[in-house]
């Protein structure tokens, strides 16, 4: 399959995705095909990309000073430590706003790396080659740059788009299924909230999509991105419609912090757990179909993949997951504020619940 090119227009730039395999080996054409020159650049590496594609990638950039840090990818390390550690160096080698930070890695380096380079004298060049398909389809479009400190998940942050996006499945094929699952929960969300036909193609052709074919795989992130793409350029801010894109992370991000980032739920799985909570809480506040909902659940439970709470948490975690909850940016009053979902295709926005309602839904979620 030919490479796709994306182009993403919002307010403060314009500037291309590019789709395919084996193309990190072009970078130099992609980066003088699209104007992009720098002098100097720092390759953000997370420590678990196989050495022979950061090798391939110091060796097609044509930039003089070529510099590598290594990160330790983890929750814990998306912090203001890592940041500071990032600044030394670009200051030590004397970075000017028209050199660049380039990031290899999955969506926690990539973060890391896009707010280093938001902050650094005010913005640098920032090139983003997302390595995980969680990266591919979410968190390397749209902006949103973040650290996490102790009251939650990326409360820290600003909004700064990239100057390019590299997405090479070959980078794919070194992951292991659990990470692939990861980024197949952001896929299953974009297909949920934007149409019928694009949760069809999913459905019908899951497993091929899981198993890196080609075309599937292409075309299914080519129309995560796409997706996505939309929404941020309606709303790069999220003022209002930018909101759908958080549909199962409320729930998410406040398992993820309940275990303390750790291995044991990642993001993709704990948003595959969100959306099932979402599409369970929509249907008991009949909002949402039961066939719909049952038609989800059962494209959930036929891939095994993560649709069980007790397998997680118990009754005693419940004061804290309503704690993150509450702690979520899009809340504005003392209720929760959560994006559910009416049918495929139609999410909704800005509603708002009291915790007790949402305290006794989780408790009958939770049988222990």
């Amino acid at each position: 399959m030919k490479k796709i090119k994306i182009i993403v227009k919002t307010k403060s730039k314009i500037y291309p995705i590019i789709i395919g395999s084996n193309i990190l080996k072009n970078i130099s054409n992609i980066l003088k095909s699209n104007n992009i020159n720098f002098n100097k650049c720092l390759i953000i590496a997370d420590n678990k990309v196989p050495k022979k594609n950061l090798f391939i990638l110091k060796k097609k950039i044509s930039s003089k000073i070529k510099l590598i840090h290594l990160f330790n990818s983890s929750e814990k390390n998306k912090s203001q430590k890592s940041i500071d550690i990032i600044l030394t160096k670009l200051f030590k080698n004397n970075f000017n706003r028209d050199d660049c930070i380039l990031s290899l890695g999955g969506g926690i380096t990539g973060d890391v790396a896009g707010y280093a380079a938001s902050i650094y004298k005010r913005g640098i060049k920032f090139i983003n080659i997302p390595s995980t398909l969680l990266a591919q389809v979410d968190s390397s479009i749209g902006g949103k740059t973040g650290i996490n400190n102790n009251y939650g998940k990326n409360l820290i942050g600003a909004f700064f788009q990239p100057d390019l996006v590299i997405s090479d499945i070959n980078l794919l094929k070194s992951l292991p299924k659990r990470e692939i699952i990861c980024g197949y929960g952001e896929i299953i969300k974009h297909s949920l909230i934007a149409n019928k036909k694009t949760f069809e193609f999913l459905d019908k052709y899951k497993h091929n999509i899981l198993k890196l074919q080609s075309p599937y795989i292409e075309k299914t992130i080519s129309d995560s991105c796409k997706i996505k793409i939309n929404i941020v350029q309606l709303d790069e801010k999220e003022k209002n419609l930018r909101k759908v894109l958080n549909f199962g992370h409320t729930f998410a991000h406040a398992y993820e912090a309940t275990l303390g980032y750790t291995n044991k739920l990642n993001h993709g799985e704990a948003v595959i757990l969100g959306i099932n909570s979402a599409i369970k809480f929509s249907l008991q506040n009949n909002l949402l179909n039961k066939n719909i909902h049952d038609q989800i659940l059962s494209h959930i439970n036929i891939l095994k993949l993560p649709n069980n709470l007790n397998k997680y948490f118990n009754k005693r975690n419940v004061n804290s997951i309503i704690k993150f909850m509450k702690s979520d940016k899009k809340n504005k009053s003392n209720n929760i504020n959560l994006i559910l979902l009416k049918e495929i295709g139609k999410p909704l926005i800005n509603l708002n619940f009291k915790i007790n309602k949402i305290q006794n839904f989780l408790k009958k979620e939770l049988v222990n």
